[in-house]
């Protein structure tokens, strides 16, 4: 890519109809301008469940076709609005909503974070949706404390490993749940105490720990594990409902939760941060003293070329993947970097 005030026009992935990754289309557009938000030029962008719902039609958020899909991004910064907290020049990482598949784009100033020199812009990309929400879940909608007994659905994925990690910096025991014995040594390696398959998980889980129970469940697959998640709970547990990449939005009979004593609790980041815009930055530097700490540690999965989005999006539906999808946007030489 060329540098700032060089070029007029840069590469966006644009939806252009609602038929999932079919419907993605590699188009030129001009360049942006910075305004009061923060220019960044992106090396890499994550790929994140809500641009496969956006891409067909079915996220709460329906931004007007055609449009670009993207959450999270990282690349180096080309202007920023007096006053903010990075300049020209930074690696940072943002998260911007939509829009984000492109080779600029304007962030907030306060959705834009400093990235650490020993983490990559690849990783970086994969950090705000992933890790931002597992702080929220784990800390202020799950309650986890030192001790408490986490499970997490889905462990080997972006959002998974980030929880695992996450419960691993709150001092939790962490079982995590996996389909295949790749994703168990992933999730091993990212900190989980032990690993359960998802056939028959919750006998398993019950052998592994007694009538103790699990005290936090993170549920980011739905499906019909739900009432199992509440069955395995400990007494006055949790049931976090992080997504749904299995597809399938269950439900549950309210008297579970009554006759349990046990809660059931919603987690949506990107919906609280419109109420609260200063909470972003408190929950980065949670992050920065738990990567300094050595439990942040993102797992960068499949990296896809910007016209091979759809194939991205491809991989992400099918949940064959490991740790977190990105696109490369950058530079040849800096696309792995």
């Amino acid at each position: 890519m060329s540098g700032a005030g060089q070029r007029r026009t840069h590469r966006a992935v644009q939806v252009v109809e609602l038929t999932g990754p079919d419907g993605l289309r590699l188009v030129e557009r001009p360049d942006l301008e910075a305004g009061d938000g923060v220019l960044i030029e992106v090396h890499h962008a994550g790929v994140a469940f809500p641009d496969l719902l956006m891409s067909r039609g079915e996220y709460q958020r329906k931004p007007p076709v055609p449009f670009s899909p993207g959450v999270e991004v990282a690349g180096v910064v080309r202007a920023a609005p007096a006053g903010a907290h990075v300049r020209a020049g930074d690696r940072v990482a943002a998260f911007v909503r939509v829009g984000g598949w492109a080779e600029v784009v304007v962030a907030a100033p306060g959705l834009v974070f400093p990235l650490p020199d020993e983490v990559s812009l690849r990783s970086g990309a994969g950090l705000p949706m992933n890790y931002l929400t597992a702080h929220l879940a784990l800390t202020r909608r799950g309650g986890l404390t030192s001790g408490d007994v986490l499970l997490v659905h889905g462990a080997a994925g972006g959002l998974g490993t980030a929880l695992v990690q996450a419960g691993k910096a709150l001092g939790a025991r962490v079982v995590a749940v996996t389909s295949t014995r790749e994703k168990a040594d992933l999730a091993r390696e990212c900190g989980a105490d032990d690993t359960v398959p998802t056939a028959g998980w919750l006998a398993a889980a019950h052998e592994l720990l007694g009538p103790g129970g699990v005290d936090v469940v993170a549920d980011t697959v739905g499906g019909d594990a739900l009432l199992d998640s509440v069955r395995c709970l400990s007494k006055e547990g949790r049931v976090l409902v992080l997504g749904f990449a299995s597809g399938t939005i269950p439900s549950i009979a309210a008297n579970r939760l009554l006759l349990r004593n046990v809660d059931l609790r919603g987690v949506a980041w990107g919906r609280l941060i419109e109420d609260e815009p200063d909470y972003p930055a408190r929950q980065w530097a949670d992050l920065m003293e738990w990567h300094a700490a050595g439990f942040i540690r993102p797992v960068d999965g499949r990296s896809f070329a910007l016209a091979e989005a759809g194939d991205a999006l491809r991989e992400l539906d099918s949940r064959r993947g490991l740790g977190k999808i990105t696109l490369a946007l950058g530079p040849a030489d800096e696309r792995n970097s």
